[in-house]
């Protein structure tokens, strides 16, 4: 029975059959499983199998899967949606010694999908659009991937007020609100989690979706440009907690299949 309609606020789609192989793919280090084991999932959520089975095949040969012997794997632009989740779950440790990353697309005739694509990977690293192709963060982070004809430079800027800049570029009250009420879901949700009831997996995984995507273009600004109870600084711990949990109940429940 699908009981995420008792979650309010989470702002999570209902979870489709490429969805569902999605959150599961996405949380899995090798990130592969069987077919049977994505359907029996599928059904938690009341997913048919044919269902299932289409959307498998469709994500094939959108280039998004492979699959061998009965095994799908993520693939292209996925794992590296992976690498970015795994790298919000983790606090950056990087000092900050007051220089930012500005990336700057340059080309004059770029198509739609180039522009999407820049756009994605400047969210994924976390950077915040300025101007309409502009975009940039303090540099206690990596760099950006840098695709053609987009300039990627590292170093000090001149500003009247970082803060203010800050301000602009992320909604900060917002941000910590949501952070808030995730912390609120987790440890409401997190008893429930340690009773491996399979029933409640789909409340489990909208939990768990929504932190990851949250964690995944959560900034990482330094200390020094948040307040001191910036509340993703206790969400991170929190949700590894969780999620071990969570993955030990996952990896049973695909071992029963």
């Amino acid at each position: 029975m699908n009981t995420i309609s008792n979650i309010e606020g989470l702002e999570i789609e209902p979870f489709s059959a490429r969805s569902v192989i999605l959150s599961a793919l996405l949380g899995l280090h090798p990130p592969v499983l069987p077919v049977q084991a994505l359907i029996r999932l599928a059904e938690r959520f009341d997913v048919r199998p044919g269902t299932t089975r289409t959307s498998l095949s469709r994500m094939v040969a959108n280039g998004e899967l492979t699959v061998t012997e009965g095994e799908y794997a993520l693939a292209g632009r996925l794992l590296e949606r992976q690498r970015e989740q795994d790298e919000g779950r983790r606090a950056t440790t990087q000092e900050w010694n007051g220089d930012w990353i500005t990336a700057i697309a340059s080309g004059d005739r770029r198509t739609m999908a180039e522009r999407r694509a820049f756009r994605q990977a400047m969210i994924g690293s976390r950077l915040a659009e300025l101007r309409p192709d502009i975009w940039l963060r303090p540099a206690n982070v990596g760099n950006p991937p840098r695709p053609a004809e987009v300039i990627v430079t590292r170093g000090a800027i001149a500003v009247d007020d970082a803060a203010d800049l800050v301000d602009r570029l992320w909604p900060l009250a917002a941000i910590d609100a949501r952070s808030q009420q995730l912390i609120h879901m987790l440890t409401a949700h997190r008893a429930e989690v340690d009773r491996q009831d399979d029933q409640l997996l789909p409340t489990t995984f909208a939990i768990s979706a929504a932190v990851v995507r949250f964690l995944r273009t959560e900034p990482q600004l330094p200390d020094d440009l948040l307040p001191n109870d910036w509340s993703a600084r206790e969400l991170r711990p929190l949700y590894d907690d969780f999620a071990k949990a969570f993955d030990q109940q996952l990896r049973r429940f695909f071992a029963s299949t």
